[in-house]
């Protein structure tokens, strides 16, 4: 027996599925789901950039070089740093003026995206995203001893998707007390548990244009995440459309010729860095990034291909979880 609890936090569902107790001094696995909806609203409200009360955005705000942060706020603006240094500066967490001159001002939860087969369409020739050649994130730093973030005066932070991923690792790690757990964050997923190791989870990957399944993929423990177009993609007033993964060298969004990435990787962290690194590459520079943990990548015709050390099997039946 397992609970399966949703709630919405983040502008996407959260998904938690809890086994059973491993030690008495845990509480019952609705209790604990209770908690930790509580928990993922708190690290919602504090770390967001749509609130002008959040610490990111008085972060953000700050004329001050060196400002004094939260733990919680240092633990994100470092998933933030960690992931720009694993991806060479591609996944930048100093993109937040660029993401609004592209329209992404406000928060799109519940706004009915574009269509992609029309962007598509619409969008310029495709390549591969750089990074930006300043590099803004290497002038951040965290000072966990102090209780300080440095950085800039006016360099502003985003800790979106990062944030995601290190929020699901993070209920992991208070569900160890756990037979078997899945944290799902909006597609950013953490598997765990000895149960989960002796039975594995069957996650679905969902095609970007049909929405239907693609394939599922067993997960024993780790990370497995999705980046894709589909989701956060709004059409501009004077024409286009734009989405939420932009080309750290240009600002714009890429299209690199990939429309959506799954990866997996030891945590849900590594793996929501590794499917944005994948996607804003292409499909040459993706199957390179996903070659150690596997992944599956959707190109623009939308044709998808599995890669390296992924076993895909067709989606024939209801699955437990959409990567």
């Amino acid at each position: 027996m397992q609970l399966d609890y949703t709630f919405h936090a983040m502008g996407s569902d959260v998904r938690l599925l809890i086994g059973d107790r491993l030690l008495t001094s845990v509480p019952p696995p609705l209790e604990a789901a209770d908690r930790e909806r509580a928990f993922v609203w708190d690290f919602s409200d504090r770390l967001s950039r749509f609130r002008a009360d959040s610490e990111l955005s008085t972060l953000n705000r700050s004329r001050q070089p060196v400002t004094q942060a939260s733990r919680l706020l240092r633990a994100a603006v470092s998933a933030g740093m960690w992931a720009a240094q694993r991806s060479g500066g591609l996944v930048d967490p100093t993109l937040v003026r660029a993401l609004e001159r592209n329209g992404y001002d406000h928060s799109l939860d519940g706004a009915e995206p574009a269509s992609l087969e029309e962007a598509l369409a619409e969008a310029p020739p495709r390549r591969p995203a750089r990074p930006q050649p300043s590099a803004r994130w290497r002038r951040i730093s965290v000072d966990d001893r102090a209780h300080t973030i440095a950085r800039p005066p006016g360099v502003m932070i985003d800790t979106g998707g990062t944030g995601k991923g290190l929020c699901a690792d993070a209920v992991a790690l208070r569900l160890a007390g756990y037979t078997r757990f899945v944290v799902d964050c909006g597609g950013d997923i953490t598997v765990g548990g000895v149960g989960a190791q002796l039975e594995p989870y069957v996650i679905d990957v969902q095609h970007p244009l049909s929405l239907s399944s693609i394939c599922s993929i067993k997960v024993a423990r780790g990370g497995i995440a999705t980046s894709g177009l589909n989701v956060r993609i709004w059409r501009l007033p004077g024409g286009g459309c734009a989405h939420h993964l932009l080309d750290p060298c240009t600002g714009s969004p890429v299209w690199s010729g990939l429309i959506a990435v799954t990866a997996l990787g030891e945590s849900a962290l590594e793996a929501e860095t590794l499917s944005k690194m994948a996607l804003l590459l292409g499909p040459a520079g993706a199957r390179e990034v996903l070659a150690q943990h596997g992944g599956v990548i959707v190109h623009d015709s939308g044709r998808w291909e599995p890669i390296g050390p992924v076993a895909c099997e067709p989606a024939v039946r209801p699955v437990a979880l959409s990567a």
